[in-house]
């Protein structure tokens, strides 16, 4: 009798691996969280997540950090999404730190709110006594990331040691840790941006309406294209132009850009991405140019 074959296509064995992940974190941690955006890759990890549990309700809340300058569709996006889930969503809030005085804005000109975001998280770790947060970071997306592991440790001020990472041998994930110490968890590490779009097409995920084509009034600076919004208006000197764009990535408008495009179907996306040779941080995203190691100081000091 001839043997009968299994095997898992390649987006069915990076689901797999992360089912397991989530399961392991589910059982060894007491209270877990999944960051929560709205954005591509969170929705990819959101659906993993309930396929781990199925058909059980996510044994755990969801988590923004709202920097106030979110793109609307978005925000839309993420609250509908909750909802549909039944699922409980914390909103750390940038703007409600800024009006506390907990952390100062910088209101220059073309200034981001995205750094802000990093103490507004770890006050919402500390808060909620999260000692598991899920992220949906990959290593393909930025040099910093590509050097992190699935269970990244951070210590009671939530800082990141990239020189000081546990090892992870046979798919054995590590998290011991102290209380006010927690673990950043990522399921999604060893996925790309083409499985990202390509799984999105496979389970018929709904996305925001910004990540196809659409035509919106931008502004060309340092090299991209941004929004203009009531929010991020253009600044002295720039022109105003209307472009068909559609978004790669998605955070703080002021630092999010866009890029030329005409792919309004999913199967167009997926041929736009397979040919790019420029990640989409590397492509439109301001603040990982603020110098070579932008991202891994960053997440040195606490950030996603």
């Amino acid at each position: 009798m001839p043997a009968i074959g299994y095997e898992l296509t390649h987006l069915q064995t990076l689901e797999s691996e992360a089912i397991h992940i989530f399961r392991e974190v589910a059982a060894e941690f007491e209270r877990p969280a999944l960051l929560f955006s709205g954005g591509k890759d969170s929705i990819v990890m959101l659906r993993v997540a309930e396929k781990a549990f199925w058909p059980a309700k996510l044994p755990f809340p969801l988590v923004h950090i709202d920097t106030g300058h979110n793109f609307l569709e978005v925000m839309a996006f993420r609250d509908a999404r909750a909802a549909q889930l039944s699922a409980r969503l914390v909103v750390g809030s940038v703007q409600d730190a800024i009006d506390a005085g907990t952390i100062t804005e910088d209101t220059r000109p073309g200034a981001s709110r995205n750094q802000l975001q990093t103490p507004v998280l770890l006050d919402t770790i500390e808060e909620n006594r999260f000692d598991a947060v899920f992220g949906g970071a990959r290593r393909d997306e930025e040099k910093a990331r590509a050097k992190e592991r699935v269970y990244s440790f951070r210590d009671e001020f939530g800082q990141w040691d990239p020189k000081n990472q546990r090892p992870e041998l046979w798919s054995l994930y590590n998290g011991r840790h102290r209380p006010g110490e927690h673990i950043r968890v990522f399921p999604l590490s060893n996925w790309t941006e083409l499985d990202i779009w390509r799984y999105i097409a496979q389970e018929n995920l709904e996305i925001p309406s910004i990540y196809y084509a659409h035509t919106r009034e931008v502004v060309e600076r340092d090299g991209m294209l941004l929004a203009v919004t009531p929010l991020t208006p253009p600044l002295a000197g720039e022109r105003v132009l209307s472009r068909q764009v559609r978004y790669r990535t998605v955070g703080d408008m002021s630092c999010t850009g866009a890029i030329e495009s005409s792919a309004v179907a999913i199967d167009e996306v997926i041929a736009e991405v397979a040919a790019t040779r420029i990640t989409e941080r590397g492509a439109t995203r301001a603040d990982d140019r603020v110098s070579e190691a932008a991202m891994e100081d960053r997440k040195r000091e606490g950030y996603f």
